[in-house]
């Protein structure tokens, strides 16, 4: 417990000191006797995005560096795989569901395509598919090996 002479100012300033009297100690408040925490109905999820683009070819080094300047700008990109004409982008994102996950990834190409210097190709495919899915094809056997490398690769 902090003690203060009587009459000096609390550590908040005059601000904190004009809403209470002077020597008034503050109320404190708590959670009533059986009252429990409950959490907020929607808590972000994460999903699995999966996206593709497609366009005219580019020079392989200009694809490759977009793709590794894109990585560096936002390090939640898992793997880039890429070729002179398309590309697939795999990385999970943190969403309140389905549609905000999959708005976010639509976005993600268009918004990034200066600063990252991409290719103007545009969005062939998506998926997006909740942690549970995503793991469950991984012990059947479908999608890619856990194993897969991170980061910027060739097809």
């Amino acid at each position: 417990m902090r003690r203060v002479r009587p009459g000096a100012a609390p550590r908040g300033g005059a601000e904190e000191a004009s809403s209470r009297a002077a020597g008034e100690e503050r109320v404190l408040t708590s959670v009533a006797a059986g009252d429990r925490y409950e959490e907020p109905a929607e808590l972000p999820r994460l999903w699995h995005v999966t996206l593709s683009v497609s366009g005219k070819e580019a020079p392989l080094k200009e694809v490759r560096r977009g793709l590794e300047q894109l990585a560096h700008d936002h390090p939640f990109l898992l793997t880039s795989r890429y070729a002179n004409d398309h590309a697939e982008i795999r990385y999970w994102e943190e969403a309140r569901d389905l549609h905000d996950a999959a708005a976010v990834a639509l976005r993600l190409w268009g918004e990034h395509r200066q600063t990252a210097q991409l290719p103007p190709w545009e969005i062939v495919g998506l998926e997006v598919i909740d942690r549970e899915t995503y793991h469950q094809r991984i012990a059947e056997g479908y999608g890619p090996a856990p194993a897969t490398p991170v980061g910027v690769h060739p097809f």
